[in-house]
């Protein structure tokens, strides 16, 4: 790419192995303070280009105030929430997303998108009378029970479609 767009005060259009770099040395540095942590986004869906940074993790037992003092070291924390930590690294704007074991496969599925994608599996669980919870909660029935959600399988298994690969998720659903 010859050219950077800049889009406020963050690069966008990252070429795909960059952004796979600074996701890895992201990971790197919070992975002693988590249990379970995978980059989701446009880079698990390998888009070639990558306007930010995913991150899903769900922190260690007693250790979410050093994971969250790590990440401030890492860069200008713009958001400082229970559930999402967002910064900005070598001027890419990272978002940590923190998950829980129960709500892990939700968040991650969620998070890796493609928007369109998601919005394609919330609209076979209105069909359904359902509703799948971007909150990491699950895919919920018509009384607000849990009915999927432990794996990202378990989700389009029950919308009765068939599951996608990450990178198989950009695809348009019109």
């Amino acid at each position: 790419m010859s050219k950077t767009d800049v889009l406020n005060g963050c690069r966008t259009g990252i070429p795909l192995e960059e952004a796979r770099r600074i996701a890895a040395a992201i990971v790197e540095k919070l992975r002693p303070f988590c249990e379970r942590i995978e980059v989701a986004g446009s880079i698990r869906r390998e888009r070639k280009l990558v306007n930010d940074v995913d991150i899903v993790a769900i922190p260690q037992e007693l250790c979410l105030s050093m994971l969250t003092e790590t990440i401030k070291g890492l860069g200008d924390l713009a958001m400082d929430g229970l559930k999402i930590k967002r910064f900005r690294y070598e001027d890419v704007s990272v978002d940590v997303y923190l998950a829980t074991r129960y709500s892990w496969a939700t968040l991650l599925l969620i998070r890796t998108g493609s928007a369109e994608n998601n919005r394609r599996l919330c609209g076979s669980a209105k069909l359904k009378g359902w509703t799948l919870k971007a909150n990491g909660e699950g895919l919920l029935n018509e009384a607000g029970m849990r009915i999927a959600g432990d794996i990202e399988l378990s989700i389009y298994n029950a919308l009765g479609l068939p599951y996608q690969r990450p990178q198989d998720r950009e695809v348009t659903w019109r």
